[in-house]
């Protein structure tokens, strides 16, 4: 006969982990507005990059300092310092890349590739977390990126002169890879507010030298243009990337990155819907292709 004790403590996991995905995919979907607001962002992409992180720091800030003390640990060693400016730089090394890729690649193939990070989180957490996986998790982990593929196939162009742009979008991937990882690992330490304050400073940090010597206009020139960088910053990064750090917590990296693969499902039917752009009968069924990946994988995820 099982101990009582054993069953409540089953019961709270799985309910952390049902909110977890929640929140795991409504962040997905908070990302997946970021291409819109980027579209008609009137900056060039890496100062629209800046303005993301630079935009949601005060917001995120207040929230670090309004949390309980005691609740979460606060940085105090250089370590700490060191790992919380890592992922800050992943992240914007995820950024900076994905736009440079798109300048030497197809907006298409730059967006496919950077959404490869599973090919990149799977190996590492196996390896260095000891992450272990079924045969139906690899499974749906494959059927998603290749919904992925399916989704974005009638855009892709395959060609030698692409083939920079396409190593860009593949090392983006790895540098989204490494910051679902760290932040996994970080938020057994420290709070999603404390993660997303002090990476976001590090990124913006990083980002404004950038998009300075790219010779891009940093301000946008009418309200409407500062309007859709602030909703960038609020909606995508403060909203849905927090709710995305707050779910490593809580699940698997490797099937965190797999599920996050809803996000370019979701940007093109909101393409579709908010910028008129098709969405044809291939495109959809490369979505429906990448939602059964993700529910496969997460039957099979441990």
């Amino acid at each position: 006969m099982p101990d009582a004790s054993v069953i409540p403590a089953a019961t709270d996991t799985a309910r952390t982990q049902r909110v977890a995905l929640i929140a795991l995919l409504a962040g997905a979907l908070g990302i997946a507005f970021a291409p819109i607001f980027v579209r008609l962002s009137e900056v060039g992409p890496v100062s629209t990059a800046f303005w993301r992180v630079a935009f949601a720091a005060p917001v995120l800030a207040l929230w670090m300092a309004a949390e309980p003390r005691g609740r979460s640990r606060r940085p105090s060693s250089v370590r700490d310092y060191a790992s919380l400016s890592l992922v800050g730089l992943f992240f914007a090394g995820d950024l900076a890349v994905w736009h440079w890729s798109i300048r030497y690649t197809s907006v298409a193939n730059a967006t496919l590739l950077a959404n490869f990070a599973p090919i990149f989180v799977a190996p590492v957490a196996w390896f260095l977390f000891k992450e272990r996986f079924t045969g139906r998790f690899v499974a749906g982990m494959l059927l998603a990126l290749a919904g992925a593929l399916i989704l974005m196939g009638q855009s892709l162009r395959l060609s030698a002169d692409h083939l920079f742009g396409d190593a860009l979008g593949l090392l983006t991937a790895a540098f989204y890879g490494g910051y679902i990882l760290s932040v996994g690992r970080l938020r057994a330490e420290f709070s999603t507010a404390t993660i997303m304050t002090w990476s976001g400073v590090i990124t913006a940090l990083v980002l404004l030298p950038l998009a300075l010597v790219s010779g891009e206009n940093l301000t946008p020139p009418s309200l409407d243009g500062w309007g859709v960088l602030l909703g960038l910053a609020l909606f995508s990064h403060a909203g849905g990337q927090s709710l995305i750090a707050y779910a490593l917590a809580h699940l698997p990296a490797s099937f965190s990155s797999v599920s996050l693969l809803l996000q370019p499902a979701a940007a093109a039917v909101l393409a579709w819907m908010l910028l008129g752009e098709p969405l044809g009968a291939l495109q959809a069924a490369g979505a429906a292709v990448i939602l059964v990946g993700i529910l496969m994988a997460r039957r099979g995820s441990r």
